[in-house]
C-alpha cells in the first residue's frame, strides 16, 4: 500500500485547465488532479482576475501521483501530447499570458527530467517551430473555484462543445496520431477496428464468450472501459455490456454509415473506435454496449494489482 508521504506532485500549465484534467485522471498511478492558478505574485486570485490577465498567474493543474506506478517522464509525455508547445501567446482559442504552457518543477530531479524531455521533443523535429514551453520552479498553487474542478465530468456537453471549438483536438490529432507507430503496436485487425472503424466477425473473436472476472481496457491507451460485472450474453457474438465502467472514458457519436442512425462508441483519450450502443439491452440500463474484442484488452481480476488497476479490485469483493 502506498503511503501519502510517498506520493509526489507536479504542476503543469497547458492553457485551459478544463482540458488538462481528464488525460491525467485516467492514468494509473495518478491519485488527484486539481485545477488552479500559479506562477504569479497575487495571493488567492479568483478566476475572473486570472482570466483578465493582470495577476501574472497561469491556469494550471497540480497532479498528485505515485512514482512507483507512473513515472515523472510518463506524465511529461502525456503533457506534451495535450498542448501546442510552440505557441508563446496562449493555447488554441485562449489567448494571453495566463494561458501559456509551462512545466513547474518541484525539485531538481524534476527540473533535470523536464529539460531533458523538452530537448528530446525539440530533437524529434515533430514541430516546425521552436519549443517555447517554459520550465520554471514551482511556486504557490491556488486551487481554483469548485465549479472548475472536474468540469469535463460535471458539464460534459458544454465541455465537449468548448473543446471541439477550441481546435485543440484537431491540432493534437494531426501532430501525434502516427499511423506507422500504431501499425507496429497493433495487429492488423486491431488497427482496422480501432483506427478505421472496422468490425470483427461475430463468434470468432477473443472475448465474446469470456466469462472470467476482470476489466476491459482500451487496447491503445489502457484507459478502463468496461467490467465483467456488467457483461452479458447478448447472443450477437460480440462482447456486450450494460454500462461503461468509467463513463468519462466513453464518447458516443451519431453514425449514419449504414443508412440508418446508430450510436458509435469511442474511447475518450485514444479516440479508438470500440463499437456501438443499442437500446435493446437488459435491466437496469436497457442498453447494449456491443464492442469489438479487437479494441479491448482484458485484465483478469487476479492481475489487476500488478497491472496497475488495483483500485478496481473492490468491484469483485461484493
Amino acid at each position: 500500500m502506498t503511503h501519502a508521504k510517498d506520493l509526489k506532485k507536479t504542476t503543469l500549465a497547458g492553457g485551459c485547465f478544463w482540458c488538462m484534467e481528464g488525460p491525467f485522471e485516467a492514468h494509473v498511478g495518478v491519485s488527484e488532479v486539481l485545477s488552479g492558478y500559479t506562477g504569479g505574485d497575487q495571493e488567492n486570485p479568483t478566476y475572473e482576475e486570472v482570466s483578465a490577465g493582470g495577476t501574472g498567474h497561469v491556469e494550471a493543474i497540480q497532479i498528485t501521483y505515485d512514482p512507483q506506478k507512473v513515472s515523472y517522464q510518463e506524465l511529461l509525455e502525456i503533457f506534451w501530447r495535450q498542448i501546442d508547445p510552440t505557441d508563446d501567446g496562449g493555447q488554441f482559442v485562449d489567448r494571453g499570458g495566463q494561458y501559456k504552457s509551462a512545466i513547474f518543477y518541484h525539485d531538481e530531479e524534476q527540473k533535470r527530467l523536464a529539460e531533458a524531455s523538452r530537448k528530446e521533443l525539440e530533437a524529434s523535429k515533430r514541430f516546425d517551430k521552436p519549443i517555447v514551453t517554459e520550465i520554471r520552479p514551482a511556486t504557490a498553487f491556488y486551487k481554483a473555484e469548485d465549479y472548475h474542478q472536474d468540469y469535463h465530468t460535471k458539464n460534459p456537453l458544454r465541455y465537449k462543445f468548448y473543446r471541439f471549438n477550441s481546435g485543440r483536438d484537431q491540432f493534437l490529432k494531426k501532430v501525434w496520431k502516427s499511423e506507422e507507430e500504431l501499425k507496429k503496436r497493433l495487429t492488423p485487425l486491431q488497427y482496422k477496428v480501432t483506427q478505421e472503424e472496422g468490425t470483427e466477425a461475430p463468434f470468432q473473436n477473443e472475448y465474446w464468450d469470456n466469462k472470467r472476472e476482470g476489466i476491459y481496457v482500451d487496447i491503445v491507451s489502457g484507459e478502463p472501459l468496461f467490467s465483467s460485472k456488467d457483461k452479458f450474453d447478448s447472443g450477437t457474438g460480440w462482447p456486450s455490456f450494460t454500462k461503461p465502467l468509467e463513463p468519462e472514458n466513453i464518447v458516443e457519436r451519431e453514425d449514419r454509415k449504414l443508412f440508418s442512425a446508430r450510436t458509435e462508441v469511442r474511447s475518450q483519450h485514444a479516440d479508438s473506435h470500440l463499437g456501438h450502443v443499442f437500446p435493446d439491452g437488459p435491466a437496469p440500463t436497457g442498453l447494449r454496449y456491443c464492442m469489438n474484442s479487437a479494441a479491448l484488452r482484458f485484465i483478469p481480476k487476479e492481475d489487476l494489482e500488478k497491472e496497475g488497476y488495483g483500485e478496481y479490485l473492490k468491484l469483485f469483493d461484493e
